[in-house]
């Protein structure tokens, strides 16, 4: 059986792309979420803090978490997959990039607590 160079190279191509492929806004850039993080610190960011509204709930630490699992948890605020006021107003404010960068900066952040 004889197997055409061309065909060789489109299939190497495809796996090559396949293999690379990262769905659009997966990366982030910790560094530019830097200036975006003041507005999840002042609940995220306090060891066993908990909150009274619209509840009394402890509030989880994010820093370690899976990247992906922070963004699908704040697309989810912002489409009304998820409902909880604050987080639905501070999800509705943020672009798909914001969202990628604070998993990048909490997802390399260390450990979950």
């Amino acid at each position: 059986m004889r197997v055409s160079l061309k065909l060789v190279a489109a299939v190497i191509a495809a796996c090559v792309g396949l293999a690379v492929y990262v769905p659009a806004g997966a990366l982030g850039s910790a560094e530019a979420a830097k200036s975006k993080v003041s507005m999840c610190m002042g609940c995220h960011g306090i060891p066993y803090y908990q909150t009274a509204y619209p509840e009394v709930y402890r509030v989880p630490m994010i820093a370690g978490q899976s990247p992906s699992y922070i963004v699908k948890a704040l697309q989810a605020y912002k489409d009304g997959g998820r409902n909880h006021p604050s987080m639905t107003g501070i999800a509705r404010g943020l672009s798909e990039a914001d969202m990628a960068d604070l998993a990048a900066y909490y997802g390399n952040a260390g450990s979950a607590k």
